[in-house]
């Protein structure tokens, strides 16, 4: 026969999933030992909420590396690290003799704030298993892997519970309740804050479908205005004609952007070239590396607003910004580049075995070009042969380049050959028009 102990209850309520200990005096309680591994649990007495997810004190190894500075992009480093999770923020250190240096020495160390964070899953950002993203407060973010599975993820919720409660826990402090929680539970719900919230949702919801259905004769006669509003209203010609709307730079065509802007070359393209070639020569993998693409949506935003652009403003500091909006450029023209019309006549060309006779063709095409297209087209190569100058720095070859800008500048009609061969010769038209630049444009 089992006899009952004192501390059985007690008991039951540790090994089980999470538990809200209505009397206080439970949590001073003598815990039992015999669990597989005491730290997947913890005992907080700080009175909180029914529904709060507890802080967990926690450290231990774990990889980790930090892939974005305020929303510049950075290379991801993976290292080790001794890692300590406090109330409000996680700490990196070398090994555990370095954290007792620092705390003897009151150094300080390499954190990140959990004030505001956001944690979350992520499989895009590495090819290592196991992998979860903390982005902070101030648009930092880093990764953090373990490729012992348990391991990482007690390091994901503890980080997750620790999030949740900071600016949540003082609302809830006049309660005195004390939580009991087990690394296995993912999330304890809001309680009687989330019953609210779906009583009101359902309120909500039974009001619009009761208006739904007495008032449909209102909707249809508000169809009726909208459809009656969207016939008579002008076109975008007349809009256009009247000053109303304007065309943008992104999108355009290029010869209508020049005849606007009353030159051969875009003032968007000569700027570009004239920031790279000033302070980005150098940069590794230029205009192969992506840039922010939210910057560079907000720089795209601000040229088609035909707002003052200062490309050595602080905001465009990363130059992969900047070669990433000129790329964008190109590859947004209706009309390639190198025009739809001479797309075959350039393939052509360069499938030439002579390679006298196939650089004279290609000075011919250019030649045919109209004036806007063959400047433009000069500015860049002209451009891109620096680059190539400086290939020693930045590790951008002709082949690099032709890859990159290729399928960029060259465009057929319609895609209906074979890509891949298409594709080489896109490639080869770049690298070739990159090597013979005087002999083809001068």
């Amino acid at each position: 026969m089992r006899t009952k102990s004192t501390n059985l209850q007690h008991d039951r309520l540790s090994q089980s999933k999470s538990m809200v200990l209505l009397d206080p005096a439970e949590a001073t309680k003598p815990i039992s030992r015999h669990r597989r591994n005491l730290s997947q649990h913890y005992v907080t007495d700080k009175p909180v909420h029914k529904g709060f997810s507890v802080n967990q004190n926690k450290e231990g190894i774990i990889n980790k590396t930090k892939i974005s500075d305020k929303g510049k992009k950075l290379r991801k480093n993976w290292t080790t690290a001794y890692v300590v999770l406090s109330e409000e923020r996680l700490e990196f250190y070398k090994d555990a003799k370095e954290l007792t240096a620092n705390l003897k020495s009151g150094t300080k160390s390499e954190y990140i704030d959990l004030r505001g964070a956001q944690i979350e899953w992520t499989k895009e950002k590495s090819s290592r298993k196991n992998v979860f993203q903390i982005t902070t407060e101030s648009g930092n973010e880093f990764l953090l892997q373990s490729d012992a599975d348990i391991t990482v993820q007690e390091w994901f919720w503890a980080i997750r519970n620790t999030i949740d409660s900071l600016g949540t826990a003082q609302p809830f402090l006049a309660l005195g309740v004390n939580v009991r929680k087990s690394a296995s539970t993912e999330i304890l719900h809001h309680g009687f804050e989330l019953k609210e919230k779906k009583n009101e949702q359902r309120k909500s919801l039974v009001f619009k479908l009761n208006y739904s259905a007495s008032d449909s004769s209102d909707i249809n006669r508000v169809k009726t205005r909208l459809k009656k509003f969207i016939t008579r209203r002008p076109s975008l010609k007349t809009l256009q004609e009247k000053g109303l709307i304007k065309d943008q730079v992104f999108g355009c065509q290029l010869a209508t952007l020049c005849k606007r802007e009353n030159i051969t070359v875009p003032h968007f393209v000569r700027m570009c070239i004239e920031a790279v070639e000033n302070r980005g020569l150098d940069a590794d993998g230029l205009y192969r590396v992506s840039g922010n693409l939210s910057t560079i949506q907000k720089l795209r935003f601000v040229v088609n607003q035909e707002e003052k652009l200062n490309l050595d403003d602080s905001q465009w500091e990363d130059i992969h910004v900047v070669t990433g909006a000129l790329k964008m450029f190109f590859r947004e023209l209706p009309d390639p580049l190198f025009p739809h019309c001479f797309f075959e006549q350039f393939v052509e060309a360069i499938k030439i075995p002579e390679s006298d006779r196939q650089i004279q063709t290609l000075r011919k095409l250019v030649r045919q070009l109209p004036p806007c297209n063959r400047d433009t087209m000069k500015a860049l190569f002209e451009h891109l042969r620096k680059i190539v100058v400086n290939a020693s720095t930045n590790l951008m070859s002709t082949q690099s380049l032709g890859i990159v800008f290729g399928p960029t500048l060259l465009r057929p009609e319609n895609d209906s050959g074979n890509m891949a061969v298409c594709m080489v010769y896109q490639n080869q038209i770049v690298e070739l028009m990159i090597l013979e630049f005087n002999a083809i444009f001068c």
